[in-house]
């Protein structure tokens, strides 16, 4: 691939274009804000200018709702050779497309399971991608070029190929991704007018839950917009588990001790069903989840710390699987959780003691 056109500037397009741009392809941008095509260019991005002729791939990367008519729009001009998109939803703009009279040969739906809660071109950067899947849905018309370029797209932002039928993806990430970020919204929502004291209370649990609920209104209208009725099965499925648990909730209340018992089993149900369906989120690097013992340390909020504990931790021969940092409220130091293999963890304490860091058991 030598040359692409990212048609829309947010933040996976001008992400896309960065990796591009950055492994020697020439990107060309458009946007229908063009300040934002600017900031994209000023990243660099790519160039505003318009190219001399069809490039080999046209990246598109608006929202769901307008993925059909910019595909069709872009091949009735002929800008490129094949055209993808990279919405969050892949059975109805491709159905949309078909209908508009698209070329379905030349066409590909992809989307790329990557993201953060900021959007626009300021949020991108180029390795936005790297190590994340990236879902192709070809169908029994998809010209193999369009396919290998899409491939070879996949490949030069390092992310990794999975392929997909459209509508089992769309089911797939109204499990995995849009129903969580309607359930994040929901318990942030609960904070909205909370006590002041009770808010003060937020430790890592709450943080962890409602991260992704500071992600853009306007963008997720967009998303659930285009997969309402996976969304809307998956979530009435919730809230059936939902009433039975504040059922049990309610039982435990009972002065009636066969009532309470009963109460208690639902509760234990609903908690080891959540233990078992944690189990099979994938791990490290995609590969099955690994059970880390965590080594937690008191550290002090000043520049440096954070270095200073990893180098320690490196000169003790430990390689550090993962991290979670717990802020302290109103003091300026906080609780770092080191998630180390378990036969490592008595050898890192000692360690990190003996450099006069305070571990918490």
């Amino acid at each position: 691939m030598r040359t692409a056109l990212v048609i829309g500037t947010g933040l996976i397009g001008t992400s896309a274009a960065l990796a591009l741009s950055g492994r020697g392809v020439r990107v060309h941008l458009t946007d229908h804000d063009p300040s934002r095509a600017q900031t994209a260019a000023a990243l660099g991005a790519g160039t505003e200018e318009a190219p001399g002729g069809p490039v080999d791939l046209a990246v598109v990367a608006v929202p769901p709702a307008r993925v059909a008519e910019t595909v069709a729009g872009a091949q009735r001009r002929g800008l490129a050779r094949g055209y993808l998109d990279v919405a969050s939803v892949k059975g109805g703009p491709r159905r949309e497309l078909e209908a508009l009279g698209g070329d379905l040969t030349a066409y590909l739906g992809t989307h790329p399971m990557a993201g953060r809660e900021r959007s626009g071109p300021l949020a991108a950067t180029a390795d936005l991608f790297e190590g994340r899947p990236w879902v192709l849905t070809p169908t029994a018309a998809t010209d193999t070029e369009v396919l290998n370029l899409a491939l070879e797209l996949v490949s030069l932002c390092r992310a990794v190929p999975v392929v997909m039928d459209a509508d089992a993806h769309d089911r797939a990430v109204a499990l995995v991704s849009h129903t969580p970020q309607l359930l994040s919204s929901l318990v942030a929502a609960r904070l909205e007018d909370a006590d002041e004291t009770a808010v003060r209370l937020c430790g890592q649990g709450i943080r962890d839950v409602t991260r992704i609920a500071a992600s853009d209104p306007a963008m997720w209208i967009d998303i659930l917009s285009a997969n309402p009725g996976p969304v809307a099965q998956i979530l009435s499925a919730v809230a059936s588990d939902l009433e039975e648990t504040v059922r049990a909730l309610r039982a435990l209340e009972s002065a009636d001790e066969e009532k309470r018992h009963g109460g208690a089993a639902g509760i234990e149900d609903v908690l080891r069903r959540g233990n078992t369906g944690r189990e099979r989120v994938p791990g490290k690097h995609g590969a099955a989840p690994a059970a880390y013992e965590s080594v937690t340390v008191l550290i002090g909020d000043q520049p440096g710390q954070l270095a200073k504990i990893f180098a320690d931790a490196g000169r003790a021969g430990v390689n550090i699987e993962d991290v979670r940092i717990e802020h302290a409220t109103g003091q300026q130091a906080g609780l770092i959780q080191l998630m180390v293999e378990p036969a490592a963890a008595p050898g890192l304490t000692a360690a990190l003691r003996e450099k006069g860091w305070s571990i918490r058991q």
